[in-house]
């Protein structure tokens, strides 16, 4: 019992920074986050001429494809016109590669959210509560500690911190476009800096929380 139970807050402590880092970027992947950025007073227009209502309704749209079971030529089929795709090749390309990411991202984030769950209910019968919040509360000592890495790193130099996501995540140059490339002009550089700030923010303040919460719970409470 004590292996088990020694494996079950080790398992939380280590994937806490992850968790909390994939649902700020769920949440992102919303049509609220949109709405609200591109009304930014600081964010730029396109020059290529995408109205805020372009904007809304083009990014809608992709992030719908992200999330749902159609394949590319649900965005294949996009027209801004009669003549224009809205994504060229190498686009669509990319954002089949998003999509993969985002839909793994998606089944690890749901499987640890059912461990969670399994372990609060293990631990509120067994009585041992207040050590499984340790466990929260250690995951989230060290989100601060990464989060904070990750914002210095914003703060700096956020093309090379954008640049390293990619390079990570992604083969070669694949996310490389032109600025006249719709994917461009729907998501320039700050909608992605607002949204690593975003994550960061949200991370931290659930983090204070699991510490905060587990400084309150007394000894042996089931």
């Amino acid at each position: 019992m004590k292996f088990w139970k020694n494996a079950g807050k080790t398992i939380i402590a280590i994937s806490i920074p992850f968790f909390l880092l994939m649902t700020a970027i769920r949440l992102l992947l919303t049509p609220l986050y949109p709405e609200i950025e591109y009304r930014m007073p600081y964010f730029p227009p396109d020059p290529y001429g995408f109205t805020l209502e372009d904007r809304l309704k083009w990014s809608k749209i992709s992030i719908e494809y992200l999330l749902n079971d159609a394949d590319l030529s649900f965005l294949a089929s996009q027209k801004l016109d009669a003549q224009t795709p809205l994504y060229n090749d190498r686009e669509l390309q990319h954002m089949l590669d998003v999509k993969i990411l985002v839909q793994q991202m998606i089944t690890v984030w749901t499987i640890l959210s059912g461990i969670y769950v399994i372990l609060l209910a293990w631990a509120w019968r067994r009585r041992w509560l207040k050590d499984l919040f340790e466990a929260f509360s250690w995951g989230g000592r060290g989100t601060i500690a990464l989060i904070v890495l990750i914002l210095v790193s914003v703060a700096l130099n956020f093309n090379a911190l954008f640049t390293a996501f990619h390079q990570v995540f992604f083969e070669g140059n694949s996310w490389l476009f032109l600025y006249s490339d719709s994917l461009i002009r729907l998501f320039p550089l700050p909608f992605w800096r607002d949204a690593f700030i975003w994550v960061g923010v949200f991370a931290l303040l659930v983090s204070v929380l699991l510490i905060w919460i587990e400084r309150r719970i007394p000894e042996n409470t089931p």
